[in-house]
C-alpha cells in the first residue's frame, strides 16, 4: 500500500512538468484545411494556420499549402516563403484594424508570398502591410475588399531600404470613399527608401487611388518605381504621385500599360517627381494626365493619349525612344 501511495504522489508531482512535445524548426512546413496547430507541421501532420506554422519554420524556410483552406493572417519577422499556388491558400481578414499579412522583419530578410487569396471581408484594414525587411515579393495572388477607412490592398511603408516586387497580382475594390486604395508606396523617416517593380499587375476598382506614390514624411533617398504590362482602372485616380516640399524625390517608369476608366489617369504633383511613359494607352478617363507644382510627365513618343474628357499634355520635350 505504501508503494502504491508513493507512486501516486510521484505522478501528481510530475504531472505539471509535462508541457507536450517540442518540435525543432523545419526548413519546410505544411498547412492543411484539416490540420491542427498542435502538430509539428510536417507533411503527414500539418498545421491549421500560417500563424501556427511560422513558429515551427526555420528562418529562410518555406510554408506550403497541402490542400484548399483558409489559413488566417500572420506577422512575419524573418526571411520566409509562403507558397500556395497549386491550391487555395486563403487569408480571410475581418474586423477593424485587422491586417492579412504583416511583414516586420530584419534589414537583410527577404519574404516571398505566392498563390495567396486575400479577402478583407469589407471591414479589414490592409491585405499586406510592410513595415521593415530587405524585400517583399508577391506573385500569382489576389488582394480584395479591404474597405476600412484608409484600407489598402498593399501598404508598403518601409522604415529602411526595402524593395517590393509584384508579378501577376490582382488588387481590386480596396479603400473606402476618399481614403485608402489599391497600393500605397510611402517610405518613412530619413532611412526609408523604396525600390518597386510591377509586372502584369491589375489594379482595378479601388477607392481614392489605384497606386499612390507619396513622399510625405520621408527625407531618405527616395522612391523608384518601374511598371510594365499592367492595368490601372476604375478609380478616382489611376496613378497618383505626390512629393511635397521638403521631402525626397520619386521617379517612375510606365511601359506597355493601360490606364483607363479613372477620373484622372496619372496625376503628379510636386517639384521633385518625374514620370516617363512608353508604349502605353491612356484613354476613357475624365482627365488623361495632370502635372502640377513642377512635376514632370514625359513621353517617349510611343503612347496613345486619346479619348479622355480632357487628354492633358505630356511635359515637353518628347524623349527620343532610340
Amino acid at each position: 500500500m505504501t508503494r502504491v501511495f508513493k507512486m501516486a504522489a510521484l505522478a501528481i508531482f510530475c504531472a505539471p512538468l509535462y508541457v507536450g512535445p517540442a518540435y525543432a524548426q523545419a526548413t519546410r512546413t505544411w498547412v492543411s484545411g484539416v490540420g491542427d496547430d498542435v502538430n509539428p507541421c510536417s507533411r503527414t501532420a500539418p498545421c491549421k494556420t500560417f500563424a501556427g506554422a511560422i513558429s515551427k519554420t526555420a528562418p529562410g524556410g518555406e510554408i506550403n499549402c497541402l490542400d484548399p483552406g483558409g489559413f488566417g493572417g500572420v506577422t512575419i519577422t524573418k526571411s520566409l516563403s509562403i507558397i500556395c499556388q497549386y491550391t487555395e491558400g486563403g487569408v480571410l481578414s475581418a474586423g477593424a484594424g485587422v491586417n492579412g499579412i504583416v511583414v516586420n522583419a530584419g534589414a537583410t530578410d527577404h519574404v516571398y508570398l505566392r498563390g495567396i487569396d486575400f479577402h478583407g471581408a469589407t471591414s479589414a484594414q490592409n491585405g499586406v502591410r510592410f513595415i521593415a525587411g530587405a524585400s517583399l515579393t508577391i506573385e500569382e495572388s489576389v488582394i480584395r475588399r479591404y474597405n476600412a477607412t484608409n484600407g489598402l490592398g498593399i501598404s508598403f511603408q518601409p522604415s529602411g531600404a526595402s524593395q517590393l516586387f509584384l508579378n501577376n497580382v490582382t488588387i481590386s475594390n480596396n479603400g473606402n470613399g476618399a481614403t485608402g486604395g489599391g497600393i500605397l508606396i510611402q517610405p518613412t523617416g530619413a532611412a526609408g527608401t523604396a525600390r518597386v517593380e510591377m509586372r502584369n499587375v491589375r489594379v482595378t476598382g479601388n477607392s481614392n487611388a489605384g497606386l499612390r506614390i507619396d513622399t510625405t514624411g520621408n527625407t531618405g533617398f527616395g522612391i523608384l518605381v518601374a511598371i510594365e504590362d499592367s492595368q490601372f482602372s476604375g478609380s478616382p485616380t489611376g496613378i497618383l504621385i505626390n512629393t511635397p516640399a521638403a521631402t525626397t524625390s520619386a521617379q517612375m517608369v510606365v511601359n506597355n500599360s493601360l490606364i483607363s476608366n479613372d477620373t484622372t489617369g496619372i496625376s503628379a504633383s510636386g517639384g521633385t517627381n518625374r514620370t516617363r511613359v512608353a508604349n502605353s494607352t491612356i484613354t476613357n478617363n475624365g482627365t488623361g494626365i495632370s502635372a502640377t507644382g513642377g512635376a514632370i510627365i514625359n513621353s517617349f513618343g510611343t503612347n496613345n493619349l486619346d479619348g479622355n474628357g480632357v487628354d492633358g499634355t505630356f511635359t515637353p520635350p518628347v524623349i527620343d525612344p532610340e
